[in-house]
């Protein structure tokens, strides 16, 4: 039986031996300035049901709810001092699941109201009778249980939130980190079949978000600026052996079938949900500032700027990469390839933020990336994009 229970029994019946344990019983103060009312209120609580202990003011209860735990609180509304106004006000502010009953003399509704509005959960008219205050008793003791066991199962959800929250970054986490290794797979496998531009993909990852850095782009369109560039020659797997690894020159109609790798590449990866932000990278990546690129001939800002980003980062590799036809130039040679062609190839206000990044940053990168492409696949795939 718990302690509301206790007080919900009818009076009369007998709870011996249920309250042996004396930690079981019901722990009320009772607070009033009048002795002989006070002597009363402590006779009605005398039962085994209960543990009474009394103070004489406001302030003397306030130290005694400070210094030991009660389950109630019977208090007189009209005391020198601190009154039971105050008193209330005060002990629920400090004590919240403590049920508060007041007593008055004044048999006045708004007098109750009052009170209740501070924080009471009801109110006893003078002169007390055991009855009455045994069942009002009953009564707020009850509620606050339930209030305490509504406060109980919303901190066990808050905690189930939080734990299924965690279990759910977790999964987001192993799914992020599958979506990378799955495009470092990718990048691979088209570095593998043009094998010319062997470590590609992974330079002008590099390359991209260090300009990126540079330029202040938001985090999340780093994000899509490292997928982008990673899978920006995915179209190529598309392209027939026959004109991707041509030694030569390339006549007219074969360059024409080279550049469908953008539009092949931007087909492949537009509807899938994680990549659909990168696809404008894929298919954007060879047009110009001036408006002479491919495969619209977009002109300055219509074309996006994380493809207007990517097209420095390879245009740097490009020219610094070995090719079976020409011998990779110096990072020095790349910037000043650049400085032409800004506002013609390349937008020149990224240019400028490019050439503003000192030369050691690049070879730096460069050599790290070498290092790390003599890596097996499977230690390369821990390295996160």
């Amino acid at each position: 039986m718990n302690k509301a229970e206790l007080l919900l029994t009818p009076v009369g019946t007998s709870i011996i031996g249920e309250t042996s344990d004396n930690s079981a019983a019901i722990k009320v103060l009772a607070v009033e300035d009048n002795p002989q009312a006070l002597k009363l209120l402590t006779v009605m609580l005398n039962t085994p049901a209960f543990r009474c202990c009394t103070a004489s003011s406001g302030e003397e209860a306030l130290v005694a709810l400070q210094r030991e735990q009660f389950d109630a609180v019977v208090s007189d509304l009209r005391m020198p001092g601190m009154g039971g106004m105050e008193l209330i006000a005060e002990a629920r502010r400090l004590h919240p699941h403590v049920a508060f009953l007041v007593t008055t003399g004044v048999d006045d509704v708004e007098v109750g109201v009052q009170a209740m509005r501070v924080g009471a959960d009801d109110y006893l008219v003078k002169p007390l009778l055991e009855s009455a205050v045994l069942a009002s008793l009953g009564r707020a003791l009850h509620r606050k249980q339930l209030e305490q066991e509504v406060e109980n199962y919303r901190q066990h959800l808050e905690e189930m939130v939080v734990e299924r929250t965690g279990q759910l970054q977790r999964a987001l986490q192993l799914i992020e980190r599958s979506y990378e290794d799955t495009l470092q797979a990718l990048a691979a496998a088209i570095d593998l079949r043009d094998h010319e531009t062997a470590g590609h993909s992974q330079r002008v990852c590099r390359y991209s978000l260090e300009i990126a850095g540079a330029v202040g782009l938001p985090d999340p369109q780093l994000k899509d600026l490292a997928r982008g560039a990673f899978l920006h020659d995915i179209g190529k797997l598309g392209i027939p052996d026959g004109i991707l690894l041509k030694p030569g020159p390339l006549t007219v109609e074969e360059r024409k079938v080279m550049q469908q790798h953008v539009q092949i590449g931007y087909e492949l990866i537009k509807d899938i949900p994680f990549l659909a932000d990168s696809a404008e990278i894929v298919l954007y990546h060879h047009e110009h500032f001036d408006g002479n690129g491919y495969p619209h001939g977009l002109k300055g800002e219509h074309i996006p700027e994380s493809a207007r980003i990517f097209a420095l980062a390879d245009a740097l590799d490009a020219i610094t990469s070995d090719r079976p036809y020409r011998s990779a130039s110096s990072f020095e040679s790349a910037q000043e390839a650049i400085r032409r062609e800004a506002g013609r190839q390349f937008d020149p206000q990224l240019a400028s933020v490019f050439l503003s990044i000192p030369v050691e940053r690049w070879s730096n990168i460069a050599r790290k990336e070498r290092l790390a492409s003599a890596l097996p696949f499977w230690l390369r795939s821990g390295m996160r994009i």
